[in-house]
């Protein structure tokens, strides 16, 4: 006789479930990062040596090749590339967690069949281990603008408030994105072209001022576009987010996250059939 297992999926059971896993959650992501550098001489410094790397290339290629211009608040290609890479480093979290979370279950099939796992941990895992090196950019970015500018925002601080609701909104695709992805083997492709297509539409190689403005409200509505622009602010500029702005996203995102969870929660029951 096979025994129905019902799976819980309200926003207490979300908090519940990571709360209650948080230590596997903390396992598997230090395995990932570990697993990432696993054989190579250099280990995780890396982690500090391909930012470097990047912000390099980024200046040359962007201030002169492109001779690409920022706007009032880059006064210098260094600056100039500082603000082209917080952009890309915080792009980088979506886009290595979403081109993953197709494929979530799917990679992990043994854990559907064999053995009894909180599935619903696995984009939270993805994001945790995307986020160290979110940070190790960060922390790069931060060291590099002092080194250079003598210069050390305290608006910083406000960072894991601008973060939170874009984890969230992390999140919740990544729950829809993970089950579909076991009924629906396209989707891997789709999400492929959706996030390439996503980087250009998102103001990380131009500020949303250098649009005309017919085209603003259309990038506004970039869930990208608030969290580069506001991280900007706090990471380079000193400047205060826009608390309004990030009090609408963050009920959207908490809605989306809710909803993701939900999908994935009653979609589960047939991933051992499907597998």
């Amino acid at each position: 006789m096979t025994t129905i297992l019902h799976h819980k999926s309200s926003p207490l059971e979300l908090l519940y479930s990571h709360w209650r896993n948080r230590s596997l959650i903390a396992q598997m992501v230090r395995r990932e990062v570990s697993s990432r550098y696993k054989g190579s001489v250099l280990g995780v410094f890396w982690a500090f040596i391909q930012p470097l790397i990047l912000l390099v290339v980024y200046t040359f290629v962007f201030s002169e090749v492109f001779n690409a211009r920022w706007g009032t608040h880059v006064a210098s290609k260094t600056d100039f590339a500082l603000a082209l890479f917080t952009g890309i480093t915080i792009y980088n979290l979506f886009m290595e967690v979403i081109t993953r979370s197709p494929s979530l279950i799917i990679s992990h099939a043994n854990y559907v069949k064999k053995i009894i796992f909180p599935l619903e941990t696995l984009p939270a895992i993805a994001i945790g281990s995307a986020l160290v090196q979110m940070t190790i950019s960060i922390i790069t970015i931060i060291g590099i603008n002092f080194a250079l500018n003598s210069s050390f925002s305290p608006a910083i601080i406000a960072l894991p408030i601008i973060v939170l609701p874009y984890i969230l909104f992390i999140a919740g695709l990544s729950w829809l994105l993970a089950a579909l992805g076991v009924y629906i083997r396209d989707i891997n492709q789709s999400v492929g072209l959706i996030t390439s297509v996503s980087m250009f539409l998102s103001p990380i190689f131009y500020p949303i001022s250098a649009l005309p403005e017919k085209y603003q409200p259309w990038l506004q509505l970039n869930p990208l576009t608030l969290i580069i622009e506001e991280s900007r602010k706090v990471i380079l500029w000193n400047t205060l987010p826009d608390w309004a702005g990030l009090a609408k996203y963050s009920i959207a995102s908490s809605l989306l996250a809710a909803f993701g969870f939900f999908w994935f929660q009653k979609s589960r029951k047939g991933f051992s059939d499907v597998l």
